[in-house]
């Protein structure tokens, strides 16, 4: 009896480079296994910057601890999950060196803490070279299989590992340094990609980075849930209980997080990914700041449910923090996300004024209703109304092109 055709593989394949053009080209149960590592890692930071604003501690110097953790974790997916898309393998040495980056992930996001309350960047940096050398591994791997972009896979390999030189190194640095040495550090990390691809664009898969990007939006927005869930969950256990202020935040925080997730799906990415385009960068780069937007908001919904829980629907004693930790990361998502579509040619003007007015809404609803529930309702509502216009638009349009089908009279 012949062996079934889906376990006769080689335990270790050339990587000569996936088909950009491949149908139907999904998400492998590996990738979304090594997403799981990044839920861990999103829920420790988005966790700590919630509660530095419930303390009312340095919020300043929380805020810049979560910019520089989030972007570690980003960039790490990010490198794995453009890597997956051109040469994914799936062998076992690919398997492996997948393993490996988990481990980093995981050992980057054990250090949050230490990070947030010492400003120790011992540990997360640690896991972070774990993460990037191994990678430099599949990138050796993809040198030696595909002979057509052998010179972009080795300047990948050879960028990466001089520049986790230069993070072993900032770990030496006085703590007056770390800033600049920092930004020099994630910029050249940056500038990797665009250095190595100027010999030959890897075979990256449009449809397979949407779909791997929609995911982590997707990610994030379930820490959005789980922060606010969790934050319900002690609020229930406190002595006040459950309140009428305390259900409409909840109940407004899920509105939000699903609209925030409408918008953002309302008009798909893959056909407009370019290949031969430059604009690629930075539509993949201004996703940072989508999802650390994103992942902030998880932030404010907990700070909201923590205030009506201790405060009361008046919010007492308390000032409008709840309020400006909710409408900075959804202004930022929309101001964002307006850029994107710009990138890629998506958004009209019309859009763009849209959705700068409803970032301008949402910013002035902290001066206007500073506590929740009032704040979580309010912010929700310029989101809502641009979801509403985008489905008007989308019916619109799907009307004229049956009309011009002559489908419809």
């Amino acid at each position: 009896m012949s062996e079934p055709k889906h376990l006769a593989r080689p335990w270790r394949a050339a990587m000569r480079g996936r088909d950009p053009d491949e149908q139907h080209r999904t998400s492998t149960s590996l990738e979304l296994l090594f997403d799981l590592t990044f839920v861990v890692a999103v829920s420790l930071v988005s966790a700590e910057l919630a509660h530095a604003i419930v303390d009312g501690s340095d919020v300043g110097s929380a805020l810049v601890s979560y910019l520089m953790t989030f972007f570690a974790i980003w960039w790490a997916w990010v490198n794995f999950t453009w890597f997956a898309s051109a040469y994914d393998s799936d062998d076992v040495p690919y398997r492996l060196l997948t393993l490996l980056q988990m481990l980093g992930v995981l050992i980057l996001a054990s250090a949050v803490p230490q990070l947030f309350e010492h400003h120790d960047f011992t540990w997360a940096v640690i896991g972070y070279v774990v993460m990037r050398i191994a990678l430099v591994a599949q990138w050796l791997r993809a040198a030696a299989g595909d002979p057509t972009h052998r010179t972009t896979a080795r300047r990948y390999a050879v960028g990466v590992t001089t520049v986790q030189v230069g993070w072993l190194a900032f770990l030496a640095l006085p703590q007056s340094w770390q800033m600049p040495a920092f930004l020099v550090l994630i910029t050249l990390d940056m500038l990797v990609p665009v250095w190595a691809e100027r010999r030959g664009v890897t075979p990256w898969h449009a449809e397979h980075i949407a779909e791997r990007y929609g995911l982590f939006v997707i990610i994030v927005l379930g820490e959005c849930v789980l922060g606010a869930t969790a934050a319900v969950q002690r609020t229930l256990q406190g002595a006040n209980g459950l309140s009428v202020a305390l259900a409409l935040t909840g109940v407004g925080g899920l509105v939000l997080v699903f609209a925030v997730w409408w918008l953002y799906f309302l008009r798909p990415f893959p056909e407009q990914l370019d290949r031969g385009s430059g604009a690629i960068f930075a539509w993949g780069y201004v996703h940072y700041g989508v999802f650390a937007a994103l992942a902030a908001l998880g932030a404010g919904l907990e700070v909201a449910a923590e205030t009506v829980g201790h405060h009361g629907a008046d919010g007492a004693g308390h000032d409008a923090s709840a309020a400006w930790a909710l409408a900075v990361p959804v202004a930022a998502f929309l101001v964002l996300l307006t850029l994107l579509g710009r990138i890629v040619g998506m958004t009209s003007t019309t859009d763009v004024v849209g959705k700068v007015v409803a970032a301008g809404v949402v910013l002035a609803v902290p001066l206007v209703l500073p506590q929740p529930p009032g704040a979580v309702l309010a912010v929700s509502v310029p989101v809502i109304a641009l979801v509403a216009r985008g489905v008007w638009q989308q019916h619109r349009n799907h009307r004229l092109s049956l009309q011009d089908g002559g489908i419809i009279a």
